[in-house]
């Protein structure tokens, strides 16, 4: 019998498409691991961002009415009485308003990083394990974190930059290069934040830890970290706190940027050296305590 001459061809036609889309199907897997391994943290900040819409008129609110009622109490009414006894040039050689609204937006910058280096933090490892998830995908531990404090950054820079506006609209900000205040509330926000959120990720069950935080951290950094008065009106043995605060730090930056403080050159390389040993140290501890926490 003579056999059909295309019948013996066909299941080599169907391997070789077989085998096409198999090697098609690889390239594909392959080239989306590699994109997740590259941009893995750009992608949890995605979706952080995506998150905080749930909640964007509270992030709305805070960034407009925080400077508007604090500028307008703190520094036009409280001010006012300032201007009234001691001139207006009565601190600092400003007036109170300029005097306090860098202050003000430094600290603006810390109430927002602790908002989200502290229950973002412990929602994502424990409550609603997201991170668990993610971490299950070629996205490491590390590019977790890094996404999380991409994430805050933008929050920050929006948030500075509205309470900027403010200041200008208060007249608060007589220098030009007062804009650089948005950049150095945002790295006190992350010098603050970052060592917060590696404690955050050590925390297996909240028992009020975060709250503490707020409460006996957060707080008294405000009210001691030459905010509202000079700090070296405060006395000697209460100045301490100050020197250790991220806010004090970042505030006299901000002031020298705003309305020209004087301060020394060395003091100001000290300023800058201080965030960054509190933000960089932070971070990575905060990649760190994840990757051992996702992956045992």
């Amino acid at each position: 019998m003579t056999a059909h001459p295309g019948r013996g061809s066909l299941p080599t036609a169907e391997t070789a498409v077989g085998a096409g889309v198999a090697a098609t199907l690889r390239n594909d897997r392959r080239f989306q691991l590699q994109r997740a391994r590259r941009f893995g943290a750009w992608y949890v900040a995605e979706h952080r961002l995506r998150v905080m819409r749930s909640y964007v008129s509270t992030v709305l609110i805070g960034a407009v009415g925080t400077p508007l009622l604090y500028l307008f109490a703190m520094g036009v009414g409280l001010g006012a009485l300032v201007s009234a006894n001691l001139g207006p040039h009565a601190v600092d050689g400003v007036s109170y308003l300029q005097f306090v609204a860098p202050a003000l937006l430094c600290t603006a910058a810390v109430t927002v990083a602790s908002e989200e280096f502290t229950y973002p933090v412990m929602l994502g490892f424990k409550w609603n394990p997201t991170f668990l998830g993610i971490s299950s995908s070629p996205i490491t531990p590390g590019q977790i974190i890094d996404g999380m404090v991409i994430s805050v950054v933008v929050r920050l820079v929006a948030s500075s930059v509205v309470y900027w506006l403010f200041m200008q609209l208060f007249g608060a900000t007589p220098s030009g290069t007062a804009f650089l205040g948005v950049l150095i509330a945002t790295l006190v926000g992350l010098a603050f934040g970052a060592p917060i959120m590696a404690y955050v990720a050590t925390i297996q069950t909240d028992s009020g830890q975060i709250a503490m935080l707020m409460r006996f951290v957060l707080l008294p950094l405000t009210l001691f970290s030459g905010t509202f008065f000079p700090l070296s009106s405060m006395p000697i043995y209460l100045q301490w706190i100050g020197w250790l605060s991220p806010i004090w730090h970042g505030t006299q930056l901000a002031r020298i940027v705003s309305y020209g403080a004087q301060v020394p050159p060395w003091l100001i390389v000290v300023h800058v050296l201080y965030l960054f040993v509190l933000f960089v140290p932070g971070w990575l501890l905060a990649r760190r305590i994840a990757k051992r926490r996702l992956y045992t």
